[in-house]
């Protein structure tokens, strides 16, 4: 079986959220699995030198135009929170806590975290925040909490942090097709067109 398409994001990613709306439905039209890997943004802006996109003059301005107009195109509801960009830390932490265990589990919780920041303009920064999350899906909040605090989760993070960055990963969102990379919501198209023709 050909490996999984593997997914980057940061949860304070807005076009991460955008792509997180689509990835898992678009790759299974060529047969393919999706592998979520959230990581901090804020940590490869330290070795790419960029900073968050919405705080460039001009740029920042545009994006926030294409974001609301991207999000009208497929009918997907959209609001920037009010703390933004935000940390995702703890976000992160109980994503790949639940991981472990249930991956499936893990991606909803993913969906409903980045539901409450961009579908909602809701905070997700704070531990207690992502375990009202986890706790609307079904899980302990408490043991989520625990989790957050827990050294080997910690680890577990900064360890997928580094695969990123060692993969190449400076952006979301990023994904990897058999090796061959695409940065941006926008490559969505071109990474299809690449799983369906083999590539170019």
């Amino acid at each position: 079986m050909p490996k999984p398409i593997e997914f980057y994001f940061d949860f304070s990613s807005p076009y991460g959220y955008l792509a997180a709306q689509r990835v898992n439905e678009m790759v299974a039209e060529y047969d393919r699995e999706v592998a979520w890997r959230p990581f901090l943004l804020g940590t490869l802006f330290k070795t790419t030198g960029a900073k968050p996109l919405l705080d460039i003059p001009m740029k920042g301005d545009y994006a926030r135009h294409d974001l609301a107009r991207s999000a009208r195109l497929f009918g997907t509801p959209f609001e920037l929170p009010e703390r933004f960009p935000f940390m995702s830390v703890a976000a992160c932490r109980a994503f790949y806590w639940l991981a472990e265990s249930d991956e499936a589990a893990a991606v909803e919780l993913a969906q409903g975290l980045y539901d409450r920041a961009f579908g909602e303009g809701g905070s997700i920064t704070e531990p207690k925040e992502v375990a009202e999350v986890a706790e609307d899906q079904g899980h302990d909040p408490q043991e989520v909490l625990a989790a957050l605090q827990d050294p080997r989760i910690k680890d577990l993070l900064r360890s997928e942090v580094d695969t990123a960055i060692e993969k190449g990963v400076f952006g979301s969102p990023f994904f990897i097709a058999d090796g061959e990379p695409f940065w941006g919501y926008d490559r969505l198209e071109d990474l299809g067109i690449w799983l369906d023709t083999g590539g170019w």
